[in-house]
């Protein structure tokens, strides 16, 4: 997507932006300037306007640049790099609702709900050309899905119930009066029913121009239901059938969705990882980063500091249990980690990784391709060190993911999922697997999505892997001299082991100022 998609003008912002959920924002329409909701939606201008603020959200550091991942950090893959109480306490599951660093994608996800709501009211009276008309409602129907696919998996079970469900019929309800539902599948179907309806009106990606590019389009739809099904299929497993159905949708799809493979298993994983790929048939749906803007994922989780060349924030760390998780022979492990020593390019220094800084003695490679050029800043990386993004659309879908999706599905039916597993291994440079089970699965997960919103901490809920895996300490390489690539190290742990409560902590709690005024129940246990 142009950056031309994240710039509102004065009144969508005054007329949408400021609408947030379950509390008093939700109904109220007091016009705060000189545009009121009642008389924007009039114009074609108006209506791409409302289109364009369903992305605003996407690239904000409370949503896609490490607000969700900080629910991701709690896995097995990695630490939160430095001492922090308030992401300590996250990681350890030691949580009161009150955290800063996880209030925010509850209602501002609501508040991208309320807006596609909007157009979902206005739109269709509008007098615009069909073409248009049909895309705008698409757009709305798919990402009022998509927040809901992150909230309802984030907050909600069969337990607490799902989250409450605010759509253009029930918009105008008095505030404090939506109530959640018994389950979470309640959401899933919800959210079913909203992507198949963006699916019908969507065009594909191909169809769109350059200026249009990171706009919601079929396939996304369609990987966004093969998700919903497979998250679904943990109180349902008749739903493994849809996650087949809806994954080789994917592929038929007519817009030549593959995995990036020329045959050169490094080299492809490498770019794969890039700007580079921006808008390859692997990537299904990013965050759409410019040098200006983006999601801050890669400065996050880069060195603290930068070495002194860059203002990295030095979160996310990997664990040596994801470095021993890699096959030997596995390229995608040089690709996705930096070990002391490992050599690598930084603002066009040849530089051997080492840190003084990560507790793991480890970091994530994935996201540093734009930060080896010389001239990287301005041109490759964010100049505001505040703000560390690239020009990398960090992916949140790649097509990988749909093929693994397929597989688990399948073994889980008692089928074969060998064929979409090895295709991914293929172009990992591994040789096949036969009869996959579900612990190749998780393996081959685990190593393919690594670092990624793939969502490495929620497959270990759905599996009913979690109390396990935290029940074990997390370990790194504590290096005898910090400061020397070729320091020797021992395997030490770095994070104790964890009590995860699976009856309570599959899901998060709620942000109590949501709680408090929407008057929803808190998810129990909390």
């Amino acid at each position: 997507m142009k950056n031309i998609l994240y710039k509102l003008s004065t009144a969508m912002v005054l007329s949408l932006g400021t609408l947030s959920s379950c509390s008093d924002d939700f109904t109220n329409l007091d016009p705060l300037g000189s545009t009121s909701y009642e008389n924007f939606f009039q114009t074609e201008q108006d209506a791409i306007e409302a289109a364009n603020s369903l992305y605003f959200y996407m690239k904000d550091e409370d949503m896609f640049s490490r607000g969700f991942f900080w629910f991701i950090n709690a896995s097995d893959d990695m630490v939160t790099g430095r001492i922090n109480s308030t992401a300590d306490n996250i990681k350890n599951f030691n949580m009161t609702g009150d955290e800063g660093y996880t209030y925010w994608m509850y209602p501002q996800s609501y508040k991208i709900i309320r807006r596609a709501n909007d157009i979902l009211l206005n739109v269709p009276d509008m007098e615009i050309s069909a073409t248009l008309k049909n895309r705008i409602l698409g757009e709305a129907y798919f990402m009022r899905a998509f927040h809901y696919f992150w909230i309802a998996h984030t907050y909600g079970d069969d337990v607490s119930g799902g989250v409450p469900i605010v759509t253009e019929d029930n918009m105008f309800d008095d505030a404090g009066s939506y109530s959640r539902p018994s389950s979470v599948s309640e959401n899933y179907a919800q959210i079913i029913e909203d992507l198949q309806k963006a699916y019908e009106l969507l065009p594909l990606f191909t169809e769109y121009s350059s200026d249009d590019l990171g706009r919601a389009h079929k396939d996304a739809a369609l990987a966004y239901m093969a998700k919903t099904f497979l998250y679904w299929a943990e109180y349902d497993p008749s739903k493994y059938a849809d996650v087949v159905t809806y994954a080789d949708a994917v592929t038929n799809s007519g817009s030549g969705r593959s995995l990036y493979d020329t045959d050169q298993p490094e080299l492809d994983f490498r770019l794969l990882h890039s700007h580079r790929n921006n808008w390859g048939p692997e990537y299904i749906w990013s965050v759409v980063s410019g040098v200006n803007d983006g999601s801050k994922l890669p400065g996050v989780a880069l060195e603290n500091k930068g070495w002194g060349k860059y203002n990295g924030w030095g979160y996310y760390m990997p664990t040596n249990g994801l470095y021993e998780e890699y096959e030997e022979e596995d390229i995608r492990r040089s690709v996705t980690l930096l070990k002391f020593g490992d050599e690598f390019k930084f603002f066009g220094e040849d530089r051997r990784y080492q840190s003084e800084n990560s507790l793991s003695g480890l970091q994530f490679n994935k996201y540093m391709y734009e930060y080896q050029f010389e001239d990287a800043i301005g041109t490759y990386v964010n100049s505001n060190g505040n703000n560390p993004g690239t020009i990398y659309n960090v992916p949140l879908m790649r097509y990988a993911e749909v093929l693994l999706m397929k597989s688990e599905a399948l073994i889980m039916q008692g089928l074969n999922g060998d064929e979409p597993i090895n295709r991914v291994r293929d172009r990992a440079g591994l040789p096949p697997v036969s009869n996959a089970t579900m612990d190749d699965l998780k393996h081959e997960r685990r190593v393919e999505l690594a670092g990624e919103f793939a969502n490495r901490h929620f497959d270990l809920v759905r599996w009913g892997d979690a109390e396990e895996a935290y029940a074990q300490p997390l370990y790194g390489r504590i290096h005898t001299d910090r400061s020397n690539p070729d320091s020797p190290f021992n395997v030490s742990i770095i994070w104790p082991a964890r009590d995860f409560d699976p009856a309570t902590m599959g899901v998060w709690p709620i942000p109590n100022q949501v709680v408090n005024s929407s008057g929803i129940a808190q998810n129990k246990g909390w």
